[in-house]
Parts: structure tokens; C-alpha cells; sequence
């Protein structure tokens, strides 16, 4: 029925000998390359998130660095506060939301690529053009034969001029593609040029101002506008990889891929617009801790550098996967692009390795730490689903209670909630053991995400019997893509019994399925690793993350909950 949505793109067939047809049999044939694919995404996202982590501090800490430029007596420990006073600031405030001050977002980020690109402008006026002569390739041989590997290695610090691009995607909740490539090639392009001509032509004649040469090579009519504009922008850009970070871990949470946290819809005109509490309290201590713990802003760069090189290398792998079985593109455009992509970011990748001691080990250690926890929730979820799906309750054992199910029936509905999508659970023979009475009607209930982007509201629920009519019992799927939103309201609770009772008034249109899959019970003789992974960090996980009765909003005094431990 998954495949039925609107959604799920399966228009044109694979043909058995094609180039995407081979790479899909490859892939899912071994389960030692499904699972490297596995860990290089999940890699690749807990690279993000260090990303949300390194942004803000970079971002803060350098314009709180136009204090020291004005004031070169101010100590370090000031900015230092100044920074953190902001990033608590920036963090305190993520729960309101941006629906109600994005608005200045726009203006704030134009006036600064305004700004930027005027002042760059007027530095190659005052200073000369002859820095235009950069634009040569000729330059770059030369430079490279001159500095040899120290050459090399700076290309390091020029991966922060390009910081930024790796977290576009979460600039699709709220603009087109289209504006994104006219705002880059309009506006943002042009003034970063202008910017950093600027910049290099004020170096050539003050090279005194190689610290700081951006506030260095201001104006002093205009310093603290521009201070103050630097400032703006730098929390915009914070917000931006915040954001982000909301974005990621939502979807991940979505796949099974992240343990089960609070996701606040913000927005009521962007769905985009998200807030994770836990996750922006981690976000907010672990910023304050990088900030203070560097010794200068340098050894941030190097770690920022390094966290976005990685997530662009892992980001062309996986579109070279996207451009073969996806978008069925030919060999030679896929080839191409992955070539040339590969060129220049593996070129930046070799000069950020030699800064691995000088900070660039930090995106490492963070994305080291999220991969364990991704990992282990998403083998303990597959696990514990395998279990339960072996373990379910043989439909014998149901016509055997009859329709009473060998309780009282009392008046009313009962939702149990249940991860399997068919099937009856094995908690549920417990459940029926134990209690004296239960409902006349009873509701299977699973919240299932799909792997699409999107469930259109008219295809979210489906509904099956379980069992014969006389034993009153259904099953109700609610489908979700990894971009919606479950709402916790009232609202989901009354469409759910909309289709339900749609299904019992167009039963004998319906036709019902069942499964026979096998899955393997989980082992007490299991690896010692695997043991150490179920027993302790998933069930630590499980025990501190938010409960799956949440997500349905339930009232206490409405809500019981059976348990069962699982061993390996």
C-alpha cells in the first residue's frame, strides 16, 4: 500500500541490465556495503551537526572580534564573555521561533553583502587594481611553486570563504531553488569577490593587517555601523546553521536514525520552521565549551574547515548514488560531475589534514560521539523490531479467547499503540492477561515514516480489521513523510476515527492483507559488542528519550503502559 501513494516515485521500471539496475543489486547484496552506506550518512549528518556546533562559535567569536580591533587594549577574557552573552542570548531565544522576526532576516543579510561588497570595492579603488589580476589562474601555479607545502596547507583557511553552501538544504523550507541560485549569482557572488579583492588589495599595502583584515580595512567614518551590521549578520548566519541542525536531526529521527526527542512546530505559515529542545540546549553548552576551550580564532577555522569539507565529500557521494538510481542520469554527466567534484573537494581535503593538531580533530571527536548514539538507536530500533515481529501473537491464539477475548467488554474505544505494522504485538497477550475488562473496540495503532518526503493528508491513514467482525478490532497506520510534522493535538485523534469509521462503512469494498515474514529473535549468545550496544548504551538511550506515548498526547490518567526488557 506504500508504494500506492502519490508520493512514491516508481514511474519508470529499471531495466534488469541497466548501469542503476547493477549498482542497486550490488548495493543490496552484501550486508556489509548497506551498512557502510549507513554509517558514511550517518557521518555525513553528524558532520552537520558538529557544523551547528562550530557555526555560531566561529560566527560570534569573529564579530565579537571587532572590539579587539577597535579597542586593542580590551583583553580577551572581554570578548570571550561578549561572545558566550551572545550565544546564550541566540540559544535562549530559539524557542519563540523565527516566523516572527524573520522578516528582518532579508534586509539584514542584503545591507551586509551591500555593505561588504562596497567597502571591497572602495579598498581596490583606494588601494589599486592591480589585485584584479588574481583572477588569473597563472597566480595560483606561481603561489603554489613559491610556497610549496605551506602553500598547500593554506587552502585550508580558504574553505571559510565557501562556509555556508553545506547547509542550503535547510533554506528550502522557506525559499524555491530558483531564488537561492538568482539571490548566489546576483548578489552573494559578486560582493564576496568584491569583498575579498578588497580585502587582499588593503593587505598588499598595509601587511601589518593580516589579523583581523576585515574590520582592519574599514573605514573609520563607517566602523561601528559596519560593527554593528557584522554583528546582525553573524546571528542570521548562526541561526541559519541552527536551523539546520533542527532540520537533519528531524529527519533522522524520522528514519529511526536518532533517539526519539520533542520537535516544536514554530511556524504556521513554514513547516520548515522547527524547534528541538534538547537538542538546542546540547547545541548551546557544547558551543560555549568550543569558543572558550581554542586558544585563538584560528584553531575554530581549522576545525569549521574541516567539518564542511567532509560533509560536501560525503554530500557528492551520495548525489553520484542520488544522479544513478534516482535520477537515471547518463554515466557521462555522472562522471563528470562526480570527477570534478571530487577534484577540487578532495584538494581542500588534503590541505585540512595537515591541521588536524591544530584544531581540526574537534569536527572529528563531535561527529565521532553522535555517529556511536545514531548507530546504536538505529541497530537497537531494527533489533528490538525484529524481536517483536517474531514474537508476535498468532492470530490462532486470538479466535481461541473468541470475541470477548476473554475479558469484559466495556463501552468505548481503546488505542494501543504498537511500532508493528502488522501483526498483533506480543505485549499485547500480557496486557489481556492481566486486566479484568477492556474495551468493546479496540485500535491497533502505528506511526509509520516513510522514505518520502511527504504524505499528502488525504493518503495518511490506512485502515484494516483484525480478526473476524464480531471481535471489534482494527488496525490504523498513520504514514508519515520525513519532512512532515506530527502534530500533537486533538486533530490527529479525530481524523484517525474519521477513517475508521469511513473503513466500517466501506468494508466490503476492502480487502484485508497479512504478513508471514520471518525475522531472527535476538540471541543471548550475541557478540560481546552488540551486547554492550542493547544492553547498556541503547537502553540508557531509551530509558532518557522521550517516551513513544508522547507523540499522541495522551492524558495520564488516560494512559497505561506494559514493558517488557530485552536482553541480548
Amino acid at each position: 500500500t506504500d508504494e500506492e501513494l502519490t508520493t512514491y516515485s516508481c514511474s519508470t521500471l529499471i531495466h534488469e541490465k541497466s548501469f542503476a539496475a547493477k549498482t542497486k543489486r550490488w548495493l543490496e547484496k552484501d550486508t556489509y556495503r548497506k551498512n557502510a552506506l549507513l554509517i558514511l550518512v550517518l557521518f555525513g549528518t553528524c558532520n552537520v551537526i558538529g557544523d551547528g556546533i562550530l557555526t555560531p562559535a566561529i560566527s560570534v567569536l569573529s564579530a565579537s572580534g571587532g572590539l579587539k580591533v577597535a579597542h586593542p587594549r580590551m583583553s580577551n577574557g572581554v570578548i570571550l564573555v561578549v561572545a558566550v552573552v551572545i550565544l546564550v542570548g541566540l540559544f535562549s531565544m530559539q524557542h519563540y521561533g523565527t516566523d516572527k522576526v524573520s522578516w528582518l532576516f532579508a534586509p539584514i543579510v542584503l545591507l551586509w553583502f551591500i555593505t561588504t561588497g562596497g567597502i571591497g570595492a572602495y579598498n581596490i579603488w583606494k588601494y589599486g587594481s592591480s589585485v584584479l589580476k588574481a583572477f588569473s589562474p597563472v597566480y595560483i601555479f606561481r603561489y603554489f611553486k613559491r610556497r610549496r607545502k605551506d602553500g598547500w596547507t593554506s587552502l585550508g583557511g580558504i574553505m571559510l570563504s565557501i562556509t555556508g553552501t553545506e547547509a542550503l538544504f535547510a533554506d528550502l523550507a522557506h525559499f524555491s531553488v530558483s531564488a537561492v541560485q538568482l539571490a548566489f549569482t546576483v548578489v552573494v557572488f559578486p560582493c564576496l569577490l568584491l569583498a575579498y579583492s578588497g580585502q587582499a588589495a588593503c593587505l598588499f599595502n598595509k601587511g601589518d593587517h593580516v589579523i583581523d583584515p576585515f574590520y582592519r580595512s574599514i573605514p573609520d567614518c563607517i566602523y561601528w555601523p559596519v560593527f554593528v551590521i557584522a554583528t546582525l549578520a553573524a546571528i542570521v548566519a548562526s541561526q541559519a546553521a541552527i536551523s539546520a541542525t533542527y532540520s537533519i536531526v528531524k529527519q533522522a529521527l524520522a528514519h529511526g536514525c536518532f533517539p526519539r526527542v520533542k520537535v516544536v512546530h514554530t511556524s504556521k505559515n513554514f513547516l520548515g520552521q522547527i524547534y528541538v529542545p534538547d537538542i538546542n540546549w546540547i547545541l548551546m553548552v557544547l558551543c560555549i565549551f568550543v569558543t572558550a576551550g581554542f586558544k585563538n580564532q584560528s584553531q575554530i577555522a581549522n576545525a569549521y574547515g574541516t567539518a564542511v569539507v567532509l560533509v560536501m565529500l560525503v554530500t557528492t557521494v551520495l548525489m553520484t548514488l542520488i544522479m544513478i538510481l534516482v535520477w537515471r542520469s547518463h554515466w557521462i554527466i555522472v562522471i563528470l560531475f562526480t570527477g570534478l567534484s571530487l577534484v577540487v573537494e578532495c584538494t581542500y581535503f588534503s590541505a585540512v589534514l595537515f591541521k588536524m593538531d591544530q584544531g581540526g580533530w574537534v569536527p572529528l571527536v563531535i561527529a565521532a560521539a553522535f555517529l556511536l548514539i545514531m548507530y546504536v538507536w538505529h541497530y537497537g530500533t531494527v533489533k528490538r523490531y525484529e524481536f517483536e515481529m517474531h514474537g508476535k501473537v498468532s492470530m490462532a491464539w486470538i479466535l481461541g479467547l473468541g470475541p470477548s477475548l476473554g475479558l469484559v467488554r466495556v463501552p468505548g474505544t481503546g488505542l494501543v499503540y504498537t511500532e508493528l505494522a502488522s501483526g498483533v504485538p506480543h505485549m499485547f497477550s500480557h496486557f489481556i492477561t492481566n486486566l479484568p475488562a477492556i474495551h468493546s473496540v479496540l485500535v491497533f495503532v502505528c506511526v509509520k515514516y516513510l522514505p518520502v518526503y511527504t504524505v499528502p493528508e488525504e493518503e495518511r491513514f490506512v485502515v484494516k480489521r483484525v480478526g473476524p467482525k464480531n471481535f471489534h478490532m482494527f488496525r490504523c497506520i498513520a504514514r508519515y513523510g520525513y519532512k512532515d510534522l506530527h502534530k500533537e493535538d486533538d486533530d490527529f485523534e479525530k481524523k484517525l476515527f474519521d477513517n475508521l469509521f469511513l473503513f466500517v462503512r466501506l468494508e466490503s469494498m476492502m480487502e484485508g492483507c497479512s504478513d508471514s515474514e520471518e525475522y531472527s529473535w535476538a540471541r543471548k549468545d550475541a557478540r560481546f559488542y552488540k551486547r554492550i550496544a542493547i544492553d547498556y548504551i541503547y537502553a540508557f538511550l531509551r530509558k532518557i528519550c522521550r517516551e513513544n506515548s508522547a507523540i499522541f498526547n495522551v492524558p495520564r490518567e488516560s494512559l497505561l503502559n506494559v514493558g517488557q526488557i530485552i536482553y541480548v
